[in-house]
Order: structure tokens, then sequence, then C-alpha cells
């Protein structure tokens, strides 16, 4: 799979700079969700470079550094829980990509946003189903995201140690409900994805 075919047809209608955009950590019960927005030089290759969800914590991390060193430009941020919890996930996740776009400069001429939702993206944006497989572009932003959100995520398993976070990051799993259970909350959890606690 060329990861250039789909933004050179792109390139291709006249535009003169792509970014992609991808988030991490939608699903988790705790911590922000993540964003990232990356330029790449057109025709870019990374070894190694892949859809996040497919790539090894071990290997995500060393696609890191080289992804940042070879990008025009980068951007990472996030939405806090506080937002999360006020806006809602979707609305929470538009913002964070939002920011990253936003500390691109260059300054893209069309954002292509992961997934089939860009409803409240600002910039000039395309949804690509699945982009974080088939666009360079997306697959160093879904890398990017991913790595900094488990970052963060290692740090808050230090800070709240009862959780395990470092195991799970966050995500639903039985030691995760069982966690909860036991000790209820942390200040990182989103109280709106526990209603559904049993």
């Amino acid at each position: 799979m060329d990861l250039w075919e789909l933004e050179n047809e792109i390139y291709g209608e006249g535009y003169t700079l792509l970014c992609g955009v991808d988030e991490a950590g939608r699903g988790p019960l705790a911590g922000p969700v993540y964003a990232a927005a990356v330029i790449l030089p057109r025709g870019c290759v990374i070894e190694g470079l892949n859809d996040s969800k497919k790539l090894t914590e071990k290997k995500r991390e060393a696609l890191f550094e080289p992804i940042c060193s070879a990008a025009i430009a980068y951007g990472i941020a996030r939405a806090e829980v506080e937002e999360i919890e006020e806006l809602n996930i979707l609305n929470a996740t538009f913002l964070a990509m939002n920011r990253a776009i936003a500390q691109l400069d260059p300054a893209p001429s069309l954002a292509l946003i992961d997934g089939n939702r860009n409803t409240g993206i600002t910039a000039p944006s395309r949804t690509v189903i699945k982009g974080d497989g088939r666009c360079a572009d997306i697959a160093a932003a879904s890398v990017l995201a991913k790595v900094s959100r488990d970052r963060y995520m290692l740090e808050m398993a230090a800070r709240y140690p009862q959780y395990h976070f470092e195991a799970h990051k966050g995500y639903g799993t039985a030691a995760h409900y069982a966690a909860l259970r036991e000790y209820g909350p942390s200040p990182i959890h989103r109280m709106s994805f526990l209603r559904k606690m049993h």
C-alpha cells in the first residue's frame, strides 16, 4: 500500500500543503483526548510508518523522533477531561484537533482528518476513512497522538498507582474496572464514561 497515493491525488487537485490529523484516546475511561497534525514533505518515506494501532508501543516510540524531525511542521494538542465532560467526547476531539492544526506553521491548505466526521474542524478539511492506514500524513499524526497520550498516562500511573494506567492507558479493561470498584474514580476519570459501569 503506497501511503502517498491518495495524497498525491489530492495534491493533483491543486492543494499546496496537506496535513494529516488523527486522535488518540476517544474511548478510554480516564485521561485527556490527544490529537496531532503533521505536514510531511511530499513523498517523504519514514521506514516502518503505519497506522499506530498496527504498531507495537516500542515501534511507535521509535518512530516519534523521526516523524518530528522529518515533518515540515507538526502540532500535538489535547482536550482535558473537564472539556470532554463539558462538550462530549466528539466535540472535545474536534477541539484537540483544531488546537493541533493551529500549531502548524506554515498553515496547511487542506487538513485530512482520519475517520468520517469533520463537522467541528475550523480549517478547510476532508475526511479519510481508515486514513491512518492510507495516508502518510495521517499515519504520522496517529503515531504522535498515541505516543504523546501514552506518555501522559505513564505520568498519571506514577501519580495514581492503584489504577495501573501503565498497563491499559485508561481503557476499560477488567483490571481497570476492578480498581474503580475498589478505589472509586480519580480526578482524571471521565465521569460521563463511568455511568455505564456495571
